[in-house]
Protein backbone atom coordinates (compact mmCIF):
# COMPACT_ATOMS: atom_id res chain seq x y z
CA UNK A 1 0.00 0.00 0.00
CA UNK A 2 1.57 3.46 -1.31
CA UNK A 3 1.75 6.00 1.47
CA UNK A 4 -0.92 8.27 0.26
CA UNK A 5 -3.34 5.37 0.13
CA UNK A 6 -2.32 4.65 3.66
CA UNK A 7 -2.51 8.10 5.05
CA UNK A 8 -6.20 8.23 3.80
CA UNK A 9 -6.83 4.80 5.11
CA UNK A 10 -5.25 5.53 8.97
CA UNK A 11 -7.34 8.47 8.85
CA UNK A 12 -10.71 6.94 8.22
CA UNK A 13 -9.99 4.34 10.81
CA UNK A 14 -8.88 6.68 13.50
CA UNK A 15 -11.92 9.60 12.32
CA UNK A 16 -14.67 7.31 11.33
CA UNK A 17 -14.22 3.86 12.37
CA UNK A 18 -13.32 2.52 15.66
CA UNK A 19 -10.18 4.09 16.06
CA UNK A 20 -5.95 2.42 14.95
CA UNK A 21 -5.36 0.95 18.57
CA UNK A 22 -5.73 -2.11 19.84
CA UNK A 23 -6.99 -1.37 23.66
CA UNK A 24 -7.85 -4.46 24.89
CA UNK A 25 -6.54 -4.77 28.66
CA UNK A 26 -3.90 -7.35 29.54
CA UNK A 27 -5.74 -10.26 31.21
CA UNK A 28 -6.22 -10.48 34.80
CA UNK A 29 -8.42 -12.23 37.52
CA UNK A 30 -9.67 -10.01 40.60
CA UNK A 31 -8.58 -11.41 43.83
CA UNK A 32 -10.21 -9.00 46.48
CA UNK A 33 -12.95 -6.34 46.79
CA UNK A 34 -14.33 -3.64 49.03
CA UNK A 35 -15.19 -0.18 49.85
CA UNK A 36 -13.47 1.65 46.74
CA UNK A 37 -11.19 -1.58 46.02
CA UNK A 38 -10.73 -4.02 43.65
CA UNK A 39 -7.51 -5.94 43.41
CA UNK A 40 -6.56 -7.70 39.66
CA UNK A 41 -3.71 -10.24 39.83
CA UNK A 42 -2.37 -10.02 35.92
CA UNK A 43 -2.28 -13.40 34.30
CA UNK A 44 1.28 -14.94 34.47
CA UNK A 45 2.66 -15.94 30.71
CA UNK A 46 5.06 -18.49 32.22
CA UNK A 47 7.31 -19.07 35.08
CA UNK A 48 7.26 -15.55 37.42
CA UNK A 49 10.52 -14.68 39.42
CA UNK A 50 10.92 -11.70 41.76
CA UNK A 51 9.09 -9.97 44.21
CA UNK A 52 5.16 -8.89 43.22
CA UNK A 53 4.53 -5.56 41.42
CA UNK A 54 1.41 -3.55 43.04
CA UNK A 55 0.27 -0.66 40.69
CA UNK A 56 -0.96 1.95 41.91
CA UNK A 57 -3.36 4.79 39.96
CA UNK A 58 -4.12 8.26 41.21
CA UNK A 59 -7.78 9.08 42.26
CA UNK A 60 -10.07 10.55 39.56
CA UNK A 61 -7.72 8.55 36.46
CA UNK A 62 -8.66 5.39 35.39
CA UNK A 63 -6.37 2.43 36.25
CA UNK A 64 -5.59 1.53 32.76
CA UNK A 65 -3.09 4.35 32.69
CA UNK A 66 -0.99 1.62 33.22
CA UNK A 67 -2.43 -0.71 30.91
CA UNK A 68 -2.94 2.14 27.45
CA UNK A 69 -2.91 -0.69 24.46
CA UNK A 70 -1.36 -3.39 23.61
CA UNK A 71 2.53 -2.78 22.38
CA UNK A 72 2.63 0.08 25.60
CA UNK A 73 1.61 -1.42 28.43
CA UNK A 74 3.56 -1.24 31.60
CA UNK A 75 1.41 -3.67 33.42
CA UNK A 76 2.30 -6.18 30.01
CA UNK A 77 5.68 -5.44 30.39
CA UNK A 78 6.29 -6.27 33.80
CA UNK A 79 4.08 -9.29 32.86
CA UNK A 80 6.08 -10.34 30.14
CA UNK A 81 9.34 -9.95 32.11
CA UNK A 82 7.72 -12.51 34.25
CA UNK A 83 7.31 -10.33 37.58
CA UNK A 84 4.15 -10.97 39.37
CA UNK A 85 2.10 -7.93 38.79
CA UNK A 86 -1.07 -6.41 40.58
CA UNK A 87 -3.27 -3.71 39.90
CA UNK A 88 -5.25 -1.70 42.81
CA UNK A 89 -8.49 0.00 40.94
CA UNK A 90 -11.01 2.32 43.04
CA UNK A 91 -13.65 2.16 40.14
CA UNK A 92 -15.76 5.51 39.59
CA UNK A 93 -16.76 6.58 42.95
CA UNK A 94 -20.55 6.95 43.87
CA UNK A 95 -22.10 8.31 46.59
CA UNK A 96 -20.64 8.44 49.98
CA UNK A 97 -17.56 7.06 48.29
CA UNK A 98 -17.42 10.31 46.26
CA UNK A 99 -16.77 12.05 49.27
CA UNK A 100 -14.20 10.22 51.15
CA UNK A 101 -10.71 11.83 51.85
CA UNK A 102 -7.37 10.46 51.25
CA UNK A 103 -7.18 8.96 54.87
CA UNK A 104 -9.53 6.36 53.40
CA UNK A 105 -7.26 5.35 50.73
CA UNK A 106 -3.68 5.56 53.13
CA UNK A 107 -5.75 3.55 55.97
CA UNK A 108 -8.01 1.30 54.52
CA UNK A 109 -7.53 0.55 50.32
CA UNK A 110 -3.67 0.27 50.07
CA UNK A 111 -2.54 -1.98 53.59
CA UNK A 112 -5.47 -4.36 52.86
CA UNK A 113 -4.26 -4.48 48.79
CA UNK A 114 -0.61 -4.74 50.03
CA UNK A 115 -1.12 -7.44 52.54
CA UNK A 116 -3.33 -9.46 50.28
CA UNK A 117 -0.83 -9.38 47.33
CA UNK A 118 1.83 -10.45 49.75
CA UNK A 119 0.07 -13.48 51.02
CA UNK A 120 -0.79 -14.12 47.03
CA UNK A 121 2.82 -13.88 46.15
CA UNK A 122 3.57 -16.68 49.35
CA UNK A 123 4.43 -13.87 52.01
CA UNK A 124 7.31 -11.80 50.37
CA UNK A 125 7.35 -7.33 50.27
CA UNK A 126 5.64 -5.59 47.25
CA UNK A 127 6.80 -3.11 45.25
CA UNK A 128 4.82 -0.44 44.90
CA UNK A 129 4.59 1.59 41.42
CA UNK A 130 2.42 4.58 41.32
CA UNK A 131 1.71 7.31 38.87
CA UNK A 132 1.00 11.01 40.11
CA UNK A 133 -1.48 10.54 43.01
CA UNK A 134 -0.74 7.14 43.23
CA UNK A 135 2.67 7.55 44.17
CA UNK A 136 1.54 9.70 47.23
CA UNK A 137 -0.74 7.11 48.31
CA UNK A 138 2.14 4.88 47.97
CA UNK A 139 4.26 6.64 50.52
CA UNK A 140 2.22 8.12 52.30
CA UNK A 141 1.28 4.18 53.14
CA UNK A 142 4.73 3.14 53.82
CA UNK A 143 5.40 5.93 56.34
CA UNK A 144 2.20 5.21 58.03
CA UNK A 145 2.66 1.93 58.38
CA UNK A 146 6.06 0.94 58.43
CA UNK A 147 5.52 -2.86 59.27
CA UNK A 148 3.90 -3.17 56.05
CA UNK A 149 5.93 -5.58 53.52
CA UNK A 150 6.89 -3.07 51.73
CA UNK A 151 9.83 -3.78 49.34
CA UNK A 152 10.41 -0.05 47.33
CA UNK A 153 8.53 2.92 46.45
CA UNK A 154 8.76 3.91 42.71
CA UNK A 155 6.50 6.99 41.42
CA UNK A 156 6.47 9.05 38.27
CA UNK A 157 5.04 12.02 38.24
CA UNK A 158 4.36 12.63 42.03
CA UNK A 159 4.41 16.17 43.27
CA UNK A 160 6.10 17.33 46.26
CA UNK A 161 6.82 20.78 46.33
CA UNK A 162 4.01 22.88 44.36
CA UNK A 163 5.50 26.28 45.24
CA UNK A 164 7.94 24.90 42.47
CA UNK A 165 5.00 25.05 39.89
CA UNK A 166 4.77 28.48 38.56
CA UNK A 167 1.62 27.43 37.39
CA UNK A 168 0.17 27.25 41.05
CA UNK A 169 1.48 31.01 42.21
CA UNK A 170 -2.03 32.60 40.86
CA UNK A 171 -4.32 30.21 42.86
CA UNK A 172 -1.91 30.28 46.25
CA UNK A 173 -1.85 33.91 45.66
CA UNK A 174 -5.56 33.98 45.89
CA UNK A 175 -5.98 31.28 48.23
CA UNK A 176 -4.03 32.87 50.68
CA UNK A 177 -5.38 36.17 50.19
CA UNK A 178 -9.24 34.58 50.84
CA UNK A 179 -7.93 31.75 52.91
CA UNK A 180 -9.06 29.16 50.93
CA UNK A 181 -12.77 29.75 51.43
CA UNK A 182 -13.98 31.05 47.97
CA UNK A 183 -12.65 27.60 46.01
CA UNK A 184 -13.38 25.56 49.58
CA UNK A 185 -16.65 26.58 48.88
CA UNK A 186 -17.05 25.82 45.97
CA UNK A 187 -15.73 22.33 45.93
CA UNK A 188 -18.37 21.84 49.56
CA UNK A 189 -21.07 22.84 47.59
CA UNK A 190 -20.53 20.29 44.60
CA UNK A 191 -19.78 17.65 46.52
CA UNK A 192 -16.96 15.81 44.44
CA UNK A 193 -15.41 17.29 41.36
CA UNK A 194 -17.00 16.12 38.52
CA UNK A 195 -15.97 13.52 35.91
CA UNK A 196 -15.71 16.52 32.95
CA UNK A 197 -13.93 19.06 35.01
CA UNK A 198 -11.53 16.19 36.12
CA UNK A 199 -11.12 15.51 32.31
CA UNK A 200 -10.61 19.09 31.36
CA UNK A 201 -7.88 19.92 33.92
CA UNK A 202 -5.43 17.53 32.83
CA UNK A 203 -6.19 18.59 29.31
CA UNK A 204 -5.27 22.20 30.54
CA UNK A 205 -2.24 20.69 31.06
CA UNK A 206 -1.28 20.36 27.84
CA UNK A 207 -3.17 22.86 25.86
CA UNK A 208 -0.76 23.61 23.35
CA UNK A 209 -0.88 19.74 22.20
CA UNK A 210 -4.37 20.04 21.93
CA UNK A 211 -4.84 23.26 20.45
CA UNK A 212 -2.45 21.76 17.44
CA UNK A 213 -3.72 18.53 17.45
CA UNK A 214 -5.84 19.14 14.06
CA UNK A 215 -2.59 19.52 12.03
CA UNK A 216 -0.35 17.19 13.97
CA UNK A 217 -2.93 14.63 12.92
CA UNK A 218 -2.79 15.93 9.09
CA UNK A 219 1.25 15.58 9.41
CA UNK A 220 1.53 12.16 10.77
CA UNK A 221 -1.36 10.71 9.32
CA UNK A 222 1.09 7.98 7.40
CA UNK A 223 2.50 6.92 10.69
CA UNK A 224 -0.14 4.21 12.31
CA UNK A 225 1.68 3.56 15.50
CA UNK A 226 1.22 7.66 16.63
CA UNK A 227 -2.29 7.75 15.84
CA UNK A 228 -3.00 4.79 18.04
CA UNK A 229 -1.12 6.60 20.81
CA UNK A 230 -3.52 10.00 20.17
CA UNK A 231 -6.38 7.82 20.31
CA UNK A 232 -5.43 5.91 23.69
CA UNK A 233 -4.42 8.68 25.45
CA UNK A 234 -7.74 10.55 24.37
CA UNK A 235 -9.41 7.62 25.79
CA UNK A 236 -8.03 7.97 29.29
CA UNK A 237 -8.38 11.86 28.87
CA UNK A 238 -11.80 11.88 28.55
CA UNK A 239 -13.17 9.16 30.86
CA UNK A 240 -11.44 10.27 34.13
CA UNK A 241 -13.66 9.75 37.26
CA UNK A 242 -15.31 12.52 39.24
CA UNK A 243 -12.72 13.90 41.98
CA UNK A 244 -13.77 12.94 45.60
CA UNK A 245 -15.11 15.53 46.99
CA UNK A 246 -13.30 15.58 50.41
CA UNK A 247 -9.93 14.12 49.24
CA UNK A 248 -10.35 17.94 46.54
CA UNK A 249 -10.52 19.91 49.49
CA UNK A 250 -7.43 18.14 51.18
CA UNK A 251 -5.04 18.64 48.16
CA UNK A 252 -6.43 22.05 47.79
CA UNK A 253 -5.95 23.44 50.95
CA UNK A 254 -3.04 21.34 52.26
CA UNK A 255 -0.83 20.74 49.17
CA UNK A 256 -1.81 23.83 46.55
CA UNK A 257 -2.25 26.64 49.60
CA UNK A 258 -0.32 25.68 52.55
CA UNK A 259 2.29 23.19 50.69
CA UNK A 260 2.35 21.30 53.84
CA UNK A 261 3.99 18.00 51.62
CA UNK A 262 7.23 19.99 51.11
CA UNK A 263 8.08 19.74 54.71
CA UNK A 264 7.76 16.03 54.23
CA UNK A 265 5.10 16.08 57.66
CA UNK A 266 1.63 16.34 56.54
CA UNK A 267 -0.71 15.39 60.01
CA UNK A 268 -4.06 13.42 58.96
CA UNK A 269 -6.96 12.82 60.53
CA UNK A 270 -5.67 9.81 62.34
CA UNK A 271 -2.21 9.46 61.53
CA UNK A 272 0.92 11.66 61.39
CA UNK A 273 2.90 11.10 58.08
CA UNK A 274 6.20 11.46 58.26
CA UNK A 275 8.29 10.82 55.45
CA UNK A 276 11.21 10.80 57.29
CA UNK A 277 10.47 7.53 58.70
CA UNK A 278 10.95 5.83 55.86
CA UNK A 279 13.69 3.27 55.53
CA UNK A 280 13.05 1.61 52.29
CA UNK A 281 14.33 2.52 48.91
CA UNK A 282 12.30 5.71 47.07
CA UNK A 283 11.97 6.51 43.42
CA UNK A 284 10.71 9.52 41.62
CA UNK A 285 11.06 9.86 37.65
CA UNK A 286 10.32 13.43 36.63
CA UNK A 287 8.84 14.16 33.07
CA UNK A 288 11.01 16.99 31.05
CA UNK A 289 7.76 18.53 29.73
CA UNK A 290 5.35 17.94 32.35
CA UNK A 291 3.97 21.09 33.43
CA UNK A 292 1.24 19.79 36.03
CA UNK A 293 4.38 18.18 38.00
CA UNK A 294 7.51 19.65 37.20
CA UNK A 295 11.28 18.43 37.98
CA UNK A 296 11.77 20.75 41.18
CA UNK A 297 8.24 19.56 42.37
CA UNK A 298 8.49 15.86 41.84
CA UNK A 299 12.41 15.82 42.78
CA UNK A 300 11.99 17.60 46.23
CA UNK A 301 11.28 14.54 47.58
CA UNK A 302 14.96 13.67 47.66
CA UNK A 303 14.99 15.57 50.73
CA UNK A 304 12.63 14.33 52.59
CA UNK A 305 13.50 10.61 52.76
CA UNK A 306 16.43 10.94 54.72
CA UNK A 307 16.37 7.47 56.05
CA UNK A 308 15.54 5.75 52.41
CA UNK A 309 18.67 3.88 51.49
CA UNK A 310 18.26 4.82 48.34
CA UNK A 311 16.78 7.54 46.47
CA UNK A 312 16.57 7.89 42.44
CA UNK A 313 15.27 10.54 40.64
CA UNK A 314 15.91 10.45 37.65
CA UNK A 315 14.66 12.96 34.21
CA UNK A 316 12.74 11.09 31.69
CA UNK A 317 10.86 11.75 28.38
CA UNK A 318 7.37 13.34 28.48
CA UNK A 319 4.63 15.41 29.86
CA UNK A 320 2.57 14.41 32.79
CA UNK A 321 1.78 10.95 31.41
CA UNK A 322 3.69 10.34 28.59
CA UNK A 323 6.69 10.24 31.56
CA UNK A 324 4.72 7.04 32.46
CA UNK A 325 3.62 5.77 29.30
CA UNK A 326 4.53 7.93 26.47
CA UNK A 327 6.34 6.54 23.68
CA UNK A 328 9.61 6.42 24.68
CA UNK A 329 8.85 5.24 28.28
CA UNK A 330 9.85 1.54 27.46
CA UNK A 331 13.56 2.62 27.16
CA UNK A 332 13.30 5.26 29.88
CA UNK A 333 11.02 5.07 32.62
CA UNK A 334 9.78 1.55 32.09
CA UNK A 335 13.95 0.71 32.57
CA UNK A 336 14.69 2.93 34.92
CA UNK A 337 11.76 1.35 37.25
CA UNK A 338 12.68 -2.68 36.35
CA UNK A 339 16.78 -1.56 37.06
CA UNK A 340 15.57 -0.13 40.89
CA UNK A 341 12.85 -2.96 41.98
CA UNK A 342 15.67 -5.50 40.33
CA UNK A 343 18.28 -3.89 42.37
CA UNK A 344 16.22 -4.51 45.93
CA UNK A 345 14.39 -7.80 44.82
CA UNK A 346 17.30 -9.91 46.76
CA UNK A 347 17.78 -8.40 51.04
Amino acid sequence: MDVRRQSVVNLWDFLVRRGVADTTRTPSEIIDSGRTLELHRYVARGETDGRPVLLVPPLGAQASCFDLRQGLSLASDFVERGRPTYLVDYGPLKGADAKVGIEHFVNDVLPRAIQKVSEDAGGQDVHLVGWCMGGLLSIGTTAVYPDLPIRTVAMVASPFDMSKNPMLKPIRAIGKVTGGRIMGTVIKAAGSVPAPAVSLAFKATALPTYLKKPKTLWTRREDRDFLGQIQAVDEIMNNMFAYPGRATMQLYQRMAIRNELATGKVQGPTHLVDLATITVPVMNAAGMTDVLVPEGVAHHVGALVPNSPDVRLPLVPGGHLGALTGTKAPETTWTYINDFIADHDVA
